[in-house]
């Protein structure tokens, strides 16, 4: 007969271990005999699946098995015993997988986690608990299959108790007790609460206790570094419990109290906060919270009570335009306008967001003078705008006094506005910090968008009543750019910037709950907001490499590949970029890759700019041609023969002013502009084309670089041409950008330094040279 063991696995037949005793079982005939073979088809038909002895050993067990199977079983079992039957099928789908025979050679030992698997699909494990009179706790534990629509407790062996043995190993091990004995410790009922396990409580016990968060009122004017009370509410159903009961739950030493006349289970999680005290938080985190509904204490995602500041924050009052402002604010202007004035008045920062050429500066004007002016506004801006500032103040705002700190014989003025650059601030940080400031603005704020460079320490360190950033493109390369301008707008809203990137790695709709009452962004395409503005055409203008292009262009790819391929770290990482600019200088002329002084030899792109300006100055229009290269731009300055200027970051504020005037009036028709020096600020309407001679890896700054051109005040279509040579490195960075766009408001991934995380092959198949179609 057969005898089963558990400890060691394998039974024995006839006396003989089971697997020695098989072959002579089966050549003979009888029960046995068929119930060898029997076993063997359900083995070899792969009906095995894993399961744990009733010892806590992993074994193979016989099964699944259908209708035709189970009515077999049961008309052998009819010449014998049927549990005894069942056993023997069990071991030998135990011990052919482990003796490298058959279907299942390799198999050593069972996956237990495979049988979760299968009973977290077939299955749905639940404990049914009792609690005694004298307040003891049982449990019965309880099956429902997925076909069954009530559970049922579980009884006798099989495939589902395997399955509930081996949910206990992973998921809560106090099930393997539960199946033979019931009765459950204080602290395994207080587990209960937080194992994922559907429990069925005894309907006399309620289970409605919760806690949140709750956040004090602010006792007068709101200012972001105030201190509000923080504290936890604790209720039973919608019912806040009293002082006196908190402390009943505080004290409680087992998982349940009574509270108004009924018995409550207690979450630990849950008897911890009644005992615990939260410190203060600032204003601005308390404006976070309530802002999200969720605060983060102790490493856990809390829910905070509703609070009155998010009705503050988000209701903007109205109130007509300043009457001193000499100019009638468009609808979505005056919106600014007021919600800038909401937010500061609330001594909380804010970025206007809007897209170039929207009106921020006359916004900001316009905000200036609707504040008491007990003290002047400092005006941080790039050299290149000073001059735009001082002239739109005269005009919008005549008799506001403006004083340009700037220059060597600068001085702060005590009323009006100020205006100074980036460079002067971090220059003279230690003299704009003793002036008192009724506020400070950041224009262009992407400026600072790293908060550890000296400019954007200095600027944090200036202290004032309000701050106020401006900028088209808050976020450029990462997430923690909005983070800094943020920071420095209203700080302590996001966190620190070490918690913030714990926080939001990505995007998500709690960032967005945050982010949308202190950043407002409009584009030009949203319904309403410049329905007067021409249309834009935007063309990319594909062109071939000449011959000696094509020739660098190759013997650059190969020198520079094989290099790569035997280097690695930052050496792999500079290599990357080498290749990677020089193949888009090779791509703009041979003469600006190989650094010649003038230009000699052919290009596409020159050829076809020749063309455009041709045909743009016979047209009476005028272009602006932007590249990321200074290098280049002098060569195409020496080339092109209409009348041109060319404004770089090295050009004096003065001289930068009378190129601006210069091409604003006609004189000169072509404009040649370095993109980082002028990508922003400038008002260059008289453009009717934008020419991106060469390519810079994202959307949102060659889209500012164009709205010199596309922004109020432009009256003629603008055509904007991107030119691209075909079958190289641009071509494929061209469609990449098309996906990107969307994405400028998100995370875009750095440009260039992306392509150095690349693989060999990768990096080989997106700079190789491709024939044309």
């Amino acid at each position: 007969m057969f005898v089963p063991a558990d400890p060691p696995r394998f039974g024995q037949l006839h006396g003989k271990p089971l697997l020695e005793a098989l072959p002579e079982v089966l050549s003979g005939d009888g029960y046995w005999a068929v119930a060898a073979a029997t076993a063997l088809t359900l083995v070899a038909r792969g009906r095995i699946v894993p399961g744990v002895t009733a010892g806590g050993y992993d074994t193979w067990r016989a099964g699944p098995l259908d209708h035709a199977d189970e009515l077999h079983l049961r008309q052998l079992a009819a010449h014998g015993d049927y549990d005894l039957l069942r056993q023997f099928l069990d071991a030998v789908a135990d011990t052919l997988p482990r003796t490298g025979t058959g279907p299942f050679a390799g198999i050593d030992a069972c996956d237990v986690s495979g049988l979760k698997t299968w009973a977290d699909e077939q299955i749905t494990l639940s404990l049914r608990i009792e609690i005694s009179d004298d307040l003891r706790f049982r449990a019965i534990v309880q099956v429902r299959a997925v076909t069954d629509p009530y559970p049922r407790d579980v009884r006798g062996s099989g495939r589902e108790l395997d399955a509930i043995r081996a949910m206990a190993r992973i998921d809560w091990p106090p099930l393997q007790r539960l199946l033979d004995q019931a009765d459950l410790t204080d602290d395994e009922v207080g587990e209960l609460l937080g194992t994922g396990i559907e429990v069925h409580w005894p309907r006399e016990l309620a289970t409605t206790l919760s806690a949140k968060a709750v956040i004090g009122e602010p006792s007068g004017p709101l200012h972001a570094g105030d201190l509000l009370s923080f504290d936890w509410r604790i209720a039973l159903g919608d019912a806040e419990l009293t002082d006196a009961e908190m402390d009943l739950v505080a004290e409680a030493s087992r998982p349940i109290v009574k509270l108004r006349d009924q018995w409550v289970l207690v979450d630990p999680k849950l008897r911890r906060k009644a005992r615990q005290r939260l410190d203060p938080i600032t204003a601005a985190q308390a404006v976070t919270a309530a802002l999200t509904g969720v605060a983060i204490i102790g490493g856990e995602h809390v829910e905070v009570a509703p609070h009155s500041l998010t009705t503050a924050i988000t209701t903007v009052p109205e109130f007509p335009q300043p009457a001193a402002l000499r100019a009638r604010l468009r609808d979505y202007q005056l919106h600014g306008l007021r919600w800038l004035a909401h937010m500061t008045g609330l001594g909380l920062g804010a970025c206007l967001a809007d897209d170039m050429g929207l009106g921020k500066t006359i916004t900001l004007i316009a905000l200036h003078l609707h504040r008491r002016h007990d003290h002047p506004t400092l005006v941080v801006c790039p050299a290149s705008l000073l001059g735009n500032w001082e002239r739109e103040i005269h005009r919008f705002a005549p008799g506001t006094p403006v004083t340009r700190y700037h220059g060597p014989q600068r001085t702060l003025a005590t009323e009006g506005v100020v205006l100074t650059t980036y460079g002067t601030m971090r220059l003279d940080a230690e003299a704009l910090r003793a002036h008192p400031w009724g506020m400070v603005v950041a224009d262009e704020a992407q400026h600072v968008k790293n908060p550890h460079s000296g400019t954007a320490k200095a600027l944090r360190s200036i202290p004032a009543a309000a701050r106020v950033a401006l900028s088209g493109t808050p976020v450029e390369n990462s997430l923690s750019e909005l983070w800094s301008i943020l920071d420095w707008t209203t700080p302590g809203l996001l966190g620190t910037h070490r918690a913030f990137r714990t926080r939001w790695p990505h995007p998500d709709d709690t960032l967005a709950k945050v982010v949308r009452p202190f950043l407002l962004r409009r584009r030009k395409s949203d319904p309403g907001v410049a329905p007067e503005l021409p249309a834009k055409t935007e063309t990319d203008r594909y062109v071939s490499l000449s011959v000696e292009q094509a020739a660098l262009y190759e013997a650059l790819t190969r020198e520079t590949l094989e290099q790569i391929a035997s280097s690695d770290g930052m050496a792999r990482r500079g290599l990357v970029l080498k290749l990677l600019t020089g193949l888009k200088q090779i791509c703009n002329h041979p003469s600006h890759y190989l650094g010649h002084p003038t230009l000699g030899g052919t290009s596409g792109k020159l050829d076809l700019l020749d063309e455009l300006l041709a045909t743009i100055v016979a047209e009476g229009g005028s272009a602006l041609i932007f590249t990321q290269y200074v290098g280049m731009a002098r060569l195409l300055e020496q080339h092109i023969t209409q009348p041109t200027r060319f404004l770089h970051g090295g050009t004096p504020v003065p001289q930068r002013e009378r190129m601006v005037d210069d091409f604003q009036n006609g004189r000169a028709p072509v404009f040649l502009l370095s993109l980082k020096a002028a990508g922003t600020g400038l008002n260059l309407t008289r453009a009717d084309h934008v020419i991106h001679f060469d390519r810079w890896w994202n959307p949102a700054v060659e889209d500012q670089a164009t709205d010199r051109a596309y922004r109020i005040g432009q009256t003629r279509p603008v055509q904007v041409h991107k030119l691209v040579t075909e079958g190289t490195v641009e071509e494929r960075i061209a469609a990449l950008l098309q996906d990107k766009r969307d994405l400028a408001d998100a995370v875009l991934h750095g440009g260039e330094s992306a392509f150095t995380e690349l693989t060999d092959a990768e990096l080989a198949e997106l700079v190789q040279l491709r024939s044309a179609p």
